[in-house]
């Protein structure tokens, strides 16, 4: 399986404490073994998916989305990972900015 992370993910992932570290590391893990646990979202967002996980009662949001290559071979791109507190608007701009 092949993994892609974005800027902003990266970014996030760089600024974070070590036992946050530790909890995004074991989200991406569930993720990648269960492509389908996060919710679909519609609509500016169709095609992506929101996995929620909670961290010293706060909960974080890491969204992804699955892609097939042409030999089959199965692809998760992580987009963003953060707080609730203007996630999608902030998601929308940067997918709208990159042309995802």
């Amino acid at each position: 399986m092949n993994v892609t992370y974005y800027a902003p993910f990266k970014r996030f992932v760089k600024k974070a404490i070590k036992p946050l570290k530790a909890e995004i590391e074991d989200s991406v893990n569930l993720i990648c073994d269960d492509i389908e646990i996060g919710d679909l979202k519609r609509g500016d967002l169709a095609g992506v998916r929101v996995y929620k996980f909670n961290f010293n009662r706060q909960e974080y949001l890491i969204a992804y989305r699955e892609s097939a290559t042409e030999v089959e071979i199965l692809s998760v791109d992580f987009f963003k990972v953060g707080t609730h507190e203007n996630f999608y608007v902030e998601l929308k701009k940067y997918m709208k900015e990159k042309n995802l």
